[in-house]
C-alpha cells in the first residue's frame, strides 16, 4: 500500500514581512518623536555600565518585555525551516540583543529619551519569550495542521502580505485621529521636519489649504468621505486574499466589528470611558452607512476590480485627510495624550496610523498581483 508523503516544510512569506514591519514599529516606537537630535557628550555605549534607573514602574517593565516577545515569535517564524528549535531560540535571543542595544545606544542622541540597561534587560527577556513561544508555536502556525489546512482553504497562497496589513488595520485605530479611518496624516509630520531643517516654523496645512475657512457641513463632508473611503479600501483588501470557499462577509464584518471595538476600547483606556464612542460622530456614521452600500455591492465585484477600487479609495482618503484641518477638541484630546510618560507605546501607535495606507498600497500593487493566483 502506497504511503502519502508528507508536504515539505516551506518558508512563511508571512512571518518574514510581518518581521520586517514589526522591526520597522519598534524603530519608530524606539526613536519617536525624531526631533532634538544632539550630541551631549555621552558615548552611545554608555548606558552598558550604568546604574539601573532610581524611578520605574512595573507597567514600563512588562511594556517593554511583551512588545518584544511578537519579535521574538516571528524571528522563530521567519527563519523556518532552515533554523529550528533551540537555534531558532538563540537567534531570536541575538537579534534582540542587537536590535535593542541599537535603539538605547541611538536614545542617547535624543534629549527627550533616556537609554536604560533596565530597558535591554527587559527586551532581551521579551525577544527570548518570543523565541521559545515561536518554536513551540512552529507546529501549528507553519507545519500540518487544521490551521494550515483552514488557511490554505480559505486565503490564496500569496495572500500573507495582504493578511498582516488587514490585520494591522484595527491597531492603527489606537492613535488618535482626527477623522475615523483617517490614517495616513503626514502633512503635520513633513512640517514638523520643515520646521527643524529650516530652524524656523512651518505650517503645511495653512499653506495647502489657502487660508480658506471650512464650515460645519464641509468637515462632516469630509469625515463622511474619509470614513468610507477608508473602511471601503480596508474591507476590499481582505476581500482580495480570500478565495471564494472562503466566508467572505463574515470576515468582512469581523474586521469592521474588531476594529471598532479596539478603536472603543481605546478611547476609554487612554482617556475615559465616557469617550468610548467619542468617534461616532454624524460624519463618522454616514460614512459606515456609506461605506457598508459601498462593499455590499462590490463584494461581487472580480478580484481585479476589487484591488484597483481599494487603491482608489484608500488615495482619496489620504488625499482627503491631509487637506482637511483637524478641529481644536481633537487637537486638544491628542496634545493630553502625547504629553504622556509613555512615548514608545505613542510612537508605535503613531507610526501605524500614518503607515498604515502605504502598507497597503505596497500591497495591493506588488507585482504578485500580476500572476494567476491558485
Amino acid at each position: 500500500m502506497a504511503v502519502a508523503k508528507e508536504s515539505p516544510a516551506t518558508p512563511s512569506t508571512f512571518a518574514r514581512v510581518g518581521l520586517v514591519m514589526y522591526l520597522l514599529l519598534i524603530v519608530y516606537a524606539s526613536l519617536f518623536p525624531f526631533t532634538g537630535w544632539r550630541d551631549n557628550g555621552i558615548a552611545p555605549q554608555a548606558f552598558l555600565s550604568g546604574p539601573l534607573p532610581h524611578y520605574w514602574t512595573v507597567f514600563d517593565v512588562l511594556t517593554n518585555v511583551v512588545g518584544y516577545v511578537p519579535f521574538g515569535i516571528l524571528v522563530a517564524f521567519a527563519v523556518y525551516p532552515h533554523v529550528r528549535g533551540m537555534g531558532a531560540i538563540l537567534l531570536a535571543l541575538v537579534a534582540g540583543t542587537l536590535l535593542s542595544g541599537s535603539m538605547e545606544a541611538a536614545q542617547t542622541f535624543l534629549p527627550s529619551r533616556v537609554s536604560s540597561i533596565l530597558d535591554l534587560y527587559t527586551n532581551v527577556s521579551g525577544s527570548l519569550i518570543g523565541g521559545i513561544a515561536g518554536v513551540l508555536l512552529t507546529p501549528t502556525f507553519l507545519e500540518q495542521s487544521r490551521f494550515l489546512s483552514l488557511r490554505r482553504h480559505w486565503f490564496f497562497h500569496d495572500a500573507g502580505r495582504g493578511l498582516i496589513v488587514a490585520s494591522l488595520w484595527p491597531l492603527a485605530q489606537i492613535y488618535p485621529q482626527a477623522y475615523l479611518f483617517g490614517h495616513g496624516q503626514i502633512v503635520p509630520i513633513l512640517s514638523e521636519w520643515l520646521s527643524d531643517w529650516l530652524e524656523q516654523p512651518v505650517d503645511l496645512f495653512t499653506s495647502l489649504q489657502n487660508n480658506i475657512d471650512f464650515t460645519v457641513e464641509q468637515y462632516w463632508l469630509a469625515e463622511t468621505i474619509i470614513t468610507a473611503c477608508g473602511m471601503a479600501g480596508a474591507v476590499l483588501l481582505l476581500l482580495v486574499t480570500l478565495k471564494p470557499a472562503a466566508p467572505r462577509a463574515w470576515l468582512a464584518w469581523a474586521l469592521v466589528g474588531a476594529t471598532l471595538i479596539l478603536k472603543s476600547l481605546a478611547n476609554a483606556l487612554l482617556f475615559n470611558p465616557a469617550n468610548a464612542f467619542s468617534w461616532l460622530t454624524p460624519g463618522a456614521q454616514g460614512g459606515l452607512l456609506f461605506a457598508a452600500a459601498m462593499l455590499f455591492g462590490l463584494s461581487f465585484a472580480p478580484q481585479v476590480a476589487q484591488r484597483r477600487i481599494a487603491v482608489l479609495m484608500l488615495l482619496i482618503s489620504l488625499i482627503v485627510v491631509n487637506l482637511m484641518p483637524s478641529n481644536p477638541y481633537f487637537m486638544a484630546t491628542l496634545q493630553s495624550w502625547v504629553q504622556g510618560k509613555f512615548l514608545n507605546f505613542n510612537g508605535a501607535a503613531r507610526f501605524l496610523s500614518v503607515m498604515w495606507p502605504f502598507f497597503a498600497f505596497w500591497y495591493l500593487l506588488h507585482p504578485s498581483h500580476r500572476v494567476k493566483r491558485t
